[in-house]
């Protein structure tokens, strides 16, 4: 049974899926390129596979946004926002595990200078 949506929705989302494919297309390969590079180093392959995979599937996404707009197929939309979700779901996680790298790297630096680790920097901290 196939499901087509309404024509109103059609036509909104045959005018904005031209757009957003391109948009996708080229954040995917920002993101697999980017990827790629950084997994040159092993250091630099902990960020760089998860970025690749996420831009693999925003490509794979704006390929089945494709399909839908050539072939009007309700399953191929529904296939599309489905790896747009898991390349979103990848970002996610990356962006809360940047906020708790930073954090604790600001915390480090603060307990060096607080220790004195740095000498040029004035020990503002109580007189013993």
């Amino acid at each position: 049974m196939e499901q087509s949506l309404p024509g109103s929705a059609e036509r909104a989302l045959s005018a904005i899926i031209p757009k957003t494919t391109r948009d996708m297309r080229f954040v995917g390969w920002f993101y697999i390129v980017y990827g790629a590079l950084s997994s040159l180093t092993i250091i630099g392959a902990i960020v760089g596979i998860p970025l690749l995979i996420s831009g693999l599937r925003l490509r794979e996404a704006a390929d089945e946004f494709d399909v839908y707009q050539r072939n009007h197929d309700f399953d191929a939309i529904v296939r599309g926002i489905e790896r747009q979700g898991k390349f979103f779901l990848i970002q996610k996680i990356f962006a809360i595990l940047t906020i708790i790298f930073l954090i604790l790297y600001m915390l480090f630096l603060a307990m060096m200078i607080g220790i004195g680790y740095f000498p040029d920097m004035p020990n503002r901290g109580i007189a013993v």
